[in-house]
């Protein structure tokens, strides 16, 4: 076990792998299998995000891992949270005319992942070194997006070629392997680790002090900006969510779906994110954040008016991917500027909730624009929306240049 107070920022890669391995099996396997047994890509699409939905309420108990246990303890209860969950929604009948309960499953799952991400917000804040914060959320968003690509090719072909109890053995040992990885980053007490635990009025202090560090970002400009960037449209890369869903557009094989939407993808996202947290230490992360969602639009756009066949399927979606893990990478380091140190579970879980606000409504939105008007349309509508608020959000960094107000925020909040 490691007595460093920093870790290197790559370890954070294999904690968030598990996470992703969850959310892929539940974004790109489920919606195979379910529409595979006719269930209209919409109602696939409103159960993706449905569980999509859960990260947006997980600073409701954000303040939990400040309070009491040890992130590395609250981080063991999600794997294993997450590891049964995960069994239950390949062992349980897909039943296409009870969408409710998949839909609900699907919820309980996402619920128990985002106690994996949780105290990852904390040990980045407090264990990584502030010169490094930038390459941290690279990798994070690489292990993100890179067990996306296991949970959901892997799981696609394991599915096809075995079946789903099968899938969910092997994903589940993968996550606890991951997992391990934890025990060699110095652990972070709870704000009450030498606090007794009948000592109330210690308690209620540590609780008022978590409020008014939460107030405290209401009041800080650039912050109140970071919560109106995250939740805007820019670079969501909902698209993603539905690739294995509307692939019978482009007529690619079974196989190539699974390959390219899966390991592929999760390889090509991982290189993304990497990158984009690398230039998100030279460029800044504002720039940087709204640079990458340039990229991930102009991908889009791009597939949109190429011939619809599977070389352009393959190609497509992988540049897609790139840009999206840029995106996600730029998305975690302006997360990272804004949290400081105190606190640190609670504001990470709060921004990062909005930051799903983008994917829910976009996810949905992608699978109406679909049934609207075709998979052209749907890549279209999301390119459009992304650069227009990239051209608003823009402005209005010049606008917050002129008046200064472009200061880091950790030093008014640590």
């Amino acid at each position: 076990m490691s007595n460093k107070l920093f870790a290197p920022p790559f370890y954070i890669f294999f904690l968030s792998l598990p996470y992703g391995i969850s959310a892929g099996f539940v974004a790109i396997t489920l919606p195979f299998i379910l529409t595979q047994n006719g269930m209209p890509v919409a109602t696939t699409a409103l159960i993706v995000s449905a569980g999509i939905s859960s990260n947006f309420w997980r600073f409701l108990w954000g303040p939990i891992a400040d309070l009491t246990l040890s992130l590395r303890k609250w981080y063991w209860i999600g794997i294993i949270a997450s590891v049964v969950t995960l069994i239950y929604l390949c062992v349980m009948p897909y039943n296409i005319n009870k969408p409710g309960i998949i839909t609900l499953a699907v919820f309980i799952s996402q619920v128990a992942a985002t106690f994996i991400v949780l105290p990852l917000g904390g040990i980045m804040a407090n264990r990584i070194e502030e010169t490094k914060k930038g390459r941290a959320a690279g990798w994070f968003q690489a292990g993100n997006l890179g067990g996306t690509g296991l949970g959901g090719g892997a799981g696609i072909w394991l599915a096809t070629n075995y079946s789903v109890y099968t899938t969910g053995i092997i994903l589940s040992i993968l996550m606890l392997a991951c997992a391990i990885a934890i025990q060699l980053i110095k652990d972070v007490p709870s704000n009450n680790q030498n606090v007794p635990s009948n000592n109330q009025k210690k308690i209620l202090q540590e609780i008022a002090q978590i409020g008014k560090d939460i107030v405290g970002m209401f009041k800080i400009p650039i912050i109140v900006f970071i919560m109106f960037l995250v939740c805007t449209p820019i670079g969501s890369g909902a698209t993603g969510n539905v690739w294995s869903s509307i692939a019978i557009d482009w007529k690619v094989s079974t196989n190539t779906v699974a390959l390219v939407t899966g390991v592929l993808s999760g390889l090509v996202s991982a290189l993304g994110c990497i990158i984009g947290g690398w230039i998100t230490d030279k460029w800044g992360v504002f720039m940087a954040y709204l640079g990458f969602g340039v990229i991930c639009a102009l991908a889009a756009i791009f597939m949109a008016v190429l011939p619809y066949t599977p070389n352009s399927f393959i190609v497509g979606v992988l540049l897609y991917s790139l840009s999206t893990g840029m995106v996600y990478a730029g998305y975690s380091a302006v997360l990272l500027y804004g949290i400081g140190k105190n606190s640190a579970s609670t504001k990470y879980s709060l921004l990062s909730s909005l930051g799903n606000v983008p994917v829910i409504y976009m996810t949905a939105l992608a699978g109406w624009a679909h049934d609207f008007g075709g998979s052209k349309y749907m890549l279209l509508f999301e390119a459009a929306l992304g650069l227009f608020f990239v051209f608003i959000c823009f402005l209005i960094i010049q606008w917050m240049k002129k008046r200064n107000w472009l200061t880091k925020p950790v030093d008014a909040i640590v």
